[in-house]
């Protein structure tokens, strides 16, 4: 089989499999798509090991000592090896990330985050860089994003990370919420703060936070447009006026309401290119006028659930903070196990609510709230009161 296609019939494990099977499946496909950014591409090795681990023949620590002991005793070298065992061992890691839901959004997370990605592949894994960089890039044509001074990396990364832990999204409706998640995604990715994978690093790190406010995102939007995902990033943080080109996250926008609402949108890296030719440039109709790109209309919005149930937790809970008690006493229900059961749960499960102390589910002062999905949803129900 040629490298050109995967090994592994991904879709036939998560249409069929077990579900955990199919947890494993999702978190291998992200984790090889995304070594399409910097142009690697796994052995037929790691594939084969891949498949073990989504059966459940071996463990996801079993596959990485696998893969390390494939290349520490590998006797016959290809030309490619180096960039194989990069692709193939980083993987390996992102899988084992991507099967936890273990997720700290702080300076020392992110951090953490590019550590166990490279474990093994950089010696510098997990520090930030000590001298400012550039690169050149196709979509640019050869020209480079601005990236952060080496001397502010940590502080720009801590600001950014406070902005949004103290950002407001219950005045959003969804359009606002995609673009400023965009919007958050872009400006931490430009702040470039290791010495390589950032744009990696960037994508276990946006898929780890979104899961962590409700959304589900391991689809094949990692797999198949990686590529393209970085491409949106750099339009998104490209600015040349001698040139007349600004700032343009029309791009990374559409990647995003594709992740989250499920919508259809047209994704070709050759419309991002700066001056393309004739032959490249997005057809007239699939250009956007207004601020906002068009969705499909036969996709069914991902933020909306058929659980009434559901629907009044979210009416209930609104922007505030509440104890089971209080949200009780808000849905004039008096049986607290039936609350638990028919409305509390389904929506954590769902991702709609999130706990106060997600690490203390039986914290003295527990409360519930809504996360990003559920001010979202809403946003969207108050609009029809």
């Amino acid at each position: 089989m040629s490298e050109e296609q995967p090994y592994i019939n991904f879709d036939e494990y998560i249409r069929q499999g077990e579900p955990q099977q199919k947890e494993r499946a999702e978190a291998w496909r992200v984790a090889i798509g995304l070594q399409a950014v910097d142009g690697l591409k796994t052995s037929e090795y790691l594939q084969q090991t891949a498949r073990r681990n989504i059966e459940g023949e071996i463990t996801i620590d079993e596959a990485r000592e696998l893969v390390k002991e494939y290349y520490i005793k590998k006797t016959a070298h290809d030309n490619d090896d180096a960039d194989k065992e990069e692709a193939d061992r980083v993987s390996s890691n992102i899988s084992k990330l991507l099967q936890t839901n273990a997720f700290t959004y702080s300076v020392a997370g992110l951090a953490a985050i590019h550590r166990d990605i490279f474990e093994g592949v950089f010696k510098h894994a997990g520090r930030f860089r000590e001298y400012d960089i550039s690169k050149k890039e196709w979509v640019l044509r050869g020209d480079s994003v601005i990236y952060g001074r080496w001397q502010d990396l940590r502080m720009a990364v801590e600001y950014d990370l406070d902005q949004e832990r103290q950002f407001d999204y219950s005045v959003l409706n969804k359009d606002l919420m995609v673009e400023h998640l965009a919007k958050f995604v872009s400006g931490l990715w430009q702040i470039h703060p290791f010495c390589e994978g950032n744009t990696r690093t960037t994508a276990i790190f946006t898929i780890k936070y979104l899961r962590s406010q409700g959304f589900s995102v391991n689809n094949d939007l990692f797999e198949r447009h990686s590529w393209y995902f970085r491409n949106a990033l750099v339009r998104a943080n490209y600015r040349n006026l001698n040139k007349g080109i600004n700032y343009e996250p029309l791009f990374l926008i559409r990647f995003f309401r594709n992740l989250l609402l499920g919508e259809n949108n047209t994704l070709k890296n050759r419309y991002m290119m700066i001056d393309p030719p004739e032959d490249w440039k997005m057809p007239a109709g699939e250009q956007v006028p207004h601020k906002y790109p068009t969705s499909t209309p036969q996709v069914q919005d991902k933020l909306h659930t058929n659980n009434p149930d559901i629907v009044k937790m979210v009416q209930a809970i609104g922007c505030q903070e509440l104890t089971v008690k209080e949200m009780m006493e808000m849905l004039g229900l008096k049986d607290r196990k039936n609350v638990l059961n028919l409305y509390l749960n389904p929506a954590i499960a769902d991702g709609y609510v999130r706990l106060l102390y997600p690490d203390k589910p039986h914290h003295p002062r527990q409360k519930y709230l809504l996360t990003v999905k559920g001010l979202a949803l809403y946003n969207e129900l108050q609009k029809h009161v």
